[in-house]
C-alpha cells in the first residue's frame, strides 16, 4: 500500500465506531428500543442501570472483540468511553457502565427467550429490507445448521454440563464436561452470515443413562438430532413462511430431519457419506444411466422409507487432487442445476467457517467462559451473536465497500480505541424512541 492509499484509508477510518453506528442505525434503528423493552428481571429497588444500558454494554463488548468480563470492565473503566457509550445508547451519560459482576447476576436471572426474540427480530427485518435478495437460492434462503462447542474441560460448570468419558475401561480413563449449541444460521451474501436460530443440548438424567453405551459419535447424533427437532420448531413458529433451503452435514442424513423438512415445506441439501443410509447407495449404484455433466453426476427419485428422493455427486479438482462430495436433495436435479446445486451444497463449509470460526479465533470469543451459570452462559452466546453479526455488516458495508483492508484481529482492537475518542454531536447517533419493531 502506497502513501496515497494510506492516506485515503486513514482519512475514511478516522472513527471506526461512528461508522458502525451508523450501520447499525440503518440496519436495525431499533436495537436500543428492544434492549429497553425486555422484561427485566430484577427487584426495582435494586436498579441502577435499566436493560437498555446492562445489554448495550455488553453489546459493546462483543463489538469491541472482548474476551472476560473482567476485562470489559478495565477497558470500559474510562470517563470519556463510559460518556461516549452511554450517547451511543440513547442514555444519560453515567460516569460508570455496568461492573462485570453486576452484568453477570442480572444475566443469571434474565430469560434468553428475550435475545432470542431481539436476534430473530433483526433477521426478520433484514429480510423485509429486501437488501439480500441475490443471497437466495432459487427463492429460497439459505440455512445451515450446525453444533459447536462452546466449553471443554475436566470441571464441571454447572448440572446442564454434556458428559463424554474418554479411555473407558482402562487406567487413563477421564470424564470431560462439555457445553454445546445447535446453531441454525442464515446466508444474506458473502462475508454475511446471521444466527436464526440457537437451541442449547442439555442432557438430561434419562438421556445420560441411555448413553451409557454409545459410542462419542452416536451421542452427538442422538443430542444434534433431538436438539434440531426443537431448533426447527422454534424457526417455523417465528418464521412460519420463510422459503428455506436448508444445509446440513451428514449427520442430518436421516428419515426424521428430511420428514420435517417436508412437513414445513423447506427444501434440503444434505451432504451424504457412504453408510450413513446404505439403502441409498446400494439403489444408486445400480442405476446404470445416470445423469451427468462435467463435474457432476446424479439420480433422482431414489426410493427412501417411502419417499423420493435425489442423490448428487460432485468431483472438486484443487491443486491436482480431486474431491469428492455427495448430497441428498429434496430439489429434483437437472444438467442444467447439478452443478449450481452443488456450488450451493458447498456454501455450507464457508457459510460455518464464517459463522463460528470468527467468533472462536477472530471476533472475540464464544468458547470463553464469561459465567459458570447455566442461563448467564446462554445470555452471554446469544449477545455475542447479536454483536458480531452487526460486525459483519460494518466490515462488509463500510470496510469492504471503501477498500480498507484490515486483518481481522485489529478490526475490534481499532473499534475499542475509538469507543474513548472526543466525539461532536454528529459522531452520536441516538436512537429514535419512536422507532419501533414492525412485526
Amino acid at each position: 500500500m502506497g502513501r496515497k492509499e494510506r492516506r485515503i484509508q486513514k482519512k475514511f477510518e478516522k472513527n471506526p465506531i461512528r461508522e458502525l453506528n451508523k450501520i447499525q442505525n440503518r440496519f436495525y434503528s431499533q436495537l436500543f428500543w428492544k434492549f429497553s423493552q425486555t422484561k427485566d428481571p430484577r427487584h426495582p429497588s435494586y436498579i441502577t442501570y435499566t436493560n437498555r444500558m446492562m445489554l448495550g454494554t455488553l453489546y459493546y463488548k462483543g463489538i469491541a472483540g472482548i474476551d472476560s468480563m473482567q476485562e470489559m470492565t478495565e477497558k470500559f473503566n474510562d470517563e470519556a468511553v463510559s460518556r461516549n457509550l452511554s450517547a451511543f445508547m440513547g442514555e444519560k451519560v453515567k460516569e460508570y457502565v455496568p461492573h462485570h459482576v453486576t452484568e453477570n447476576e442480572y444475566l443469571e436471572k434474565l430469560d434468553p427467550g428475550e435475545l432470542e426474540e431481539i436476534k430473530q427480530d433483526l433477521v426478520y427485518h433484514l429480510i423485509r429490507r429486501r437488501c439480500f435478495e441475490n443471497a437466495r437460492y432459487k427463492k429460497k434462503w439459505l440455512v445451515i445448521v450446525d453444533g459447536t462447542q462452546l466449553y471443554c474441560g475436566r470441571r464441571k460448570l454447572n448440572e446442564h454440563c454434556l458428559e463424554r468419558r474418554c479411555n473407558k475401561g482402562t487406567d487413563k480413563e477421564i470424564t470431560l464436561y462439555h457445553r454445546d449449541v445447535l446453531e441454525a444460521k442464515i446466508y444474506f451474501g458473502e462475508k454475511l452470515v446471521a444466527s436464526i436460530g440457537s437451541e442449547f443440548i442439555e442432557n438430561n438424567g434419562e438421556d445420560r443413562k441411555r448413553q451409557e453405551s454409545m459410542s462419542a459419535e452416536e451421542i452427538k447424533q442422538d443430542c444434534e438430532t433431538k436438539a434440531f427437532v426443537r431448533l426447527a420448531e422454534r424457526i417455523k413458529k417465528r418464521f412460519p413462511r420463510l422459503p428455506i433451503l436448508l444445509l446440513a452435514d451428514s449427520l442430518y442424513a436421516s428419515k426424521p430431519v428430511m420428514d420435517l423438512c417436508r412437513e414445513y415445506k423447506w427444501e434440503f441439501l444434505i451432504r451424504y457419506k457412504k453408510g450413513s443410509i446404505p439403502s441409498i447407495a446400494e439403489e444408486y449404484e445400480k442405476i446404470a444411466e445416470k445423469g451427468k455433466t462435467e463435474k457432476a453426476e446424479f439420480v433422482n427419485d431414489i426410493d427412501y422409507e417411502g419417499k423420493a428422493v435425489h442423490v448428487l455427486r460432485y468431483r472438486e479438482e484443487k491443486d491436482g487432487e480431486i474431491t469428492e462430495f455427495q448430497w441428498l436433495s429434496s430439489i429434483k436435479i437437472t444438467k442444467g442445476n447439478a452443478e449450481r446445486i452443488a456450488e450451493t451444497g458447498r456454501k455450507r463449509w464457508k457459510i460455518e467457517n464464517e459463522g463460528f470460526n470468527r467468533q472462536k479465533n477472530w471476533q472475540g470469543s464464544i468458547s470463553h467462559t464469561c459465567s459458570w451459570n447455566d442461563q448467564a452462559q446462554k445470555n452471554h452466546y446469544l449477545m455475542e451473536q447479536i454483536s458480531d453479526f452487526m460486525k459483519q455488516l460494518y466490515e462488509y458495508y463500510y470496510l469492504k465497500k471503501n477498500e480498507i483492508k484490515k486483518k481481522q484481529k485489529n478490526i475490534s482492537s481499532d473499534l475499542l480505541a475509538s469507543f474513548g475518542r472526543q466525539l461532536t454531536k454528529e459522531d452520536i447517533f441516538p436512537v429514535d424512541e419512536a422507532t419501533q419493531s414492525s412485526n
